[in-house]
């Protein structure tokens, strides 16, 4: 397999989850992967798993809540690999459910990690794309960028943010060849959809409820799984999606249909 032979790209919060698949399964397309996440020992383990597949990945540990880490690992990378052709700003935060009596220190961390960090990675990173040819950012936002979320308005906010970050990006780059599309997921079967319902200013719920609800609540009836959005994301920053840019593509079980 090789849809992304001779790439190097960035993904962050690729740890775990939806992350974790898509720097799996692009590493299984030919790509070298720099793998950034927060927790050292879960990037070590991405890097083991990709390397003993036969493919190629740069552990990247940081905090990218500091501005100055955000706009390092997009340099790490490129320095490392000799270019950089992608990067997939995989990074966010469910932020507090509430609508008022907002503790503000919850949603400066909100802020930071999905807006903040996200704009710092990219602005380090448009350099380097456009020196590569071809670039392609992605951006992850959720069914939550694209309609409310009565059970998230700070999320919904931010996510709004990243989708409307992502098509300015597509109209102000599409002259140097690169390209800027975004995946919003539905609920997906990883840890942070259970720590996303169960956030500690609203009610708390049982695994199990949280998924029959997730569940429920999508045409088709079920969650989706994080290789269905790692799939969509390797298309987005695939050449196969040459002609696609300013793009956010709902992964949601036809949540976002009706």
């Amino acid at each position: 397999m090789d849809r992304l032979k001779g790439k190097a790209g960035l993904i962050t919060a690729a740890g775990s989850g939806m992350g974790r698949a898509g720097a799996e399964m692009f590493a299984a397309e030919g790509a070298r992967v720099a793998v950034c996440d927060h927790d050292g020992p879960a990037v070590e383990a991405v890097v083991a798993a990709i390397r003993d597949a036969g493919g190629e990945a740069l552990p990247l540990v940081a905090d990218l809540r500091d501005p100055v880490a955000a706009r390092r690992v997009a340099n790490q990378a490129a320095e490392a690999f000799g270019r950089l052709d992608f990067a997939w700003n995989h990074l966010g935060h469910p932020g507090p459910g509430a609508a008022e009596g907002i503790d503000p220190d919850l949603l400066e961390l909100a802020i930071d990690l999905n807006l903040r960090s996200v704009i710092a990675t990219t602005e380090a990173a448009i350099p380097h794309l456009r020196a590569a040819g071809n670039g392609a950012f992605l951006f992850t936002a959720s069914t939550g960028g694209l309609v409310g979320s009565r059970h998230s308005p700070v999320y919904s906010a931010m996510k709004h943010g990243v989708v409307g970050f992502a098509r300015a990006l597509a109209l102000k780059l599409a002259g140097d060849g690169i390209r800027s599309n975004v995946v919003c997921p539905g609920p997906i079967e990883t840890p942070m959809m259970v720590r996303f319902a169960n956030r500690p200013d609203l009610p708390q719920r049982a695994e199990d409820e949280v998924r029959a609800t997730a569940a429920a609540g999508t045409p088709m009836r079920r969650v989706g799984r994080p290789e269905e959005v790692a799939a969509a994301a390797l298309f987005l920053i695939s050449d196969e999606a040459s002609y696609i840019t300013g793009a956010a593509l709902p992964v949601d079980g036809g949540f976002t249909a009706g």
